[in-house]
């Protein structure tokens, strides 16, 4: 079976989705594809949780709030997902593509647009033994779904980014007692955001353990009990604890997307600026996974690469150029 759409989104976070509200205003379907099982890319995956304040008209809102909004902003233009699935191969055959998935599923698209992110990624794990025993469990983990699985207990935090200071912040004010472990006493984070986790500290709900890093684990059946910690002069430190929190980054990679012939700069995707096009002609990239002189990653700003692709693609998908009209003369499709 053969899908048929105007555009083939690739990814399905914030620009993704936004994506599909803006092409349906300009009158095109879309199909979307993402390797995750559900919608909302980092955003559910890592920090569904966590508030987001750049977002225009929301003062702050979280991330799991964003993504459901954003959903509900596509859903009048009925696009279809084909979700926990990669794109494997992409062909071109006069003005149209076949995108083909690691589920066999076959789209055929006048356009693509790339909106994938970091690509492919999977978080950096601290090397200790015994990881996968207590990752079953959940004792150790790399992301919060949300904070109350961790209320009322003990719980280490290793990291010194704004991941590990934001969820530092957040689940001080359910946990029993949080430790920050870093290798130093500076943080890669917002000031107001250490300067609120030192007011944890005063109130007893947060400590820090500077300078340590992660040395072991100690537990039984997959349960944690301890989590052993050693400073520069190898003096080691048993932390009572029930999960272990890592941030230590995401381990990016741009999977099949690399071999499509477009080009790369440093595992991200070239456009030009004024319409977010590749090299190749019909496909498109927009949100983190582009680069152009000037580049900014927020949300905000791949939400405008996203309406500048769209309206590129018009012409691709219809033969004509486009008569703009705005969302306020025309409205929402009931």
């Amino acid at each position: 079976m053969i899908n048929r759409t105007d555009i083939c989104i690739i990814g399905a976070g914030p620009a993704g989705l936004f994506t599909v509200f803006q092409a349906g205003m300009l009158g095109m379907k879309c199909h979307m594809v993402d390797a995750l099982d559900f919608v909302g890319g980092q955003c559910n995956a890592l920090y569904p949780e966590k508030p987001i304040y750049d977002i225009p008209a929301f003062p702050e809102i979280v991330a799991e709030d964003l993504i459901k909004n954003l959903e509900k902003q596509a859903s009048p233009f009925s696009p279809v997902y084909h979700l926990g699935q990669q794109v494997v191969k992409v062909e071109k055959a006069d003005s149209e593509f076949t995108i083909t998935t690691s589920k066999n599923t076959t789209i055929q698209a006048k356009a693509i647009i790339i909106a994938a992110g970091c690509g492919a990624f999977g978080p950096n794990k601290p090397p200790i033994d015994g990881l996968s025993e207590y990752e079953v469990t959940g004792g150790v983990a790399y992301m919060v779904r949300t904070k109350n699985d961790y209320a009322g207990k003990k719980v280490v935090i290793a990291g010194g980014g704004d991941s590990a200071v934001d969820w530092a912040n957040i689940l001080a004010s359910v946990a029993e007692k949080v430790y920050v472990i870093h290798r130093r006493d500076k943080f890669r984070a917002a000031p107001e955001s250490v300067s609120q986790m030192k007011e944890w500290e005063k109130k007893g709900k947060l400590e820090f353990v500077i300078p340590f890093q992660l040395s072991g684990l100690e537990g039984q059946g997959g349960i944690l009990k301890n989590v052993i910690v050693e400073d520069l002069d190898k003096n080691k430190r048993a932390l009572e604890a029930d999960n272990l929190l890592c941030f230590f980054g995401l381990a990016m990679e741009l999977g099949p997307i690399a071999d499509w012939g477009l080009n790369l700069n440093h595992n991200h995707i070239s456009v030009e600026a004024h319409n977010m096009q590749t090299n190749i002609e019909g496909i498109y990239a927009v949100g983190d996974i582009c680069n152009y002189k000037g580049k900014l990653k927020l949300i905000s700003c791949g939400f405008a690469e996203v309406a500048m692709a769209c309206h590129t693609a018009y012409e691709k998908v219809f033969g004509k150029p486009l008569h703009f009209e705005y969302s306020t003369s025309k409205g929402v499709p009931k």
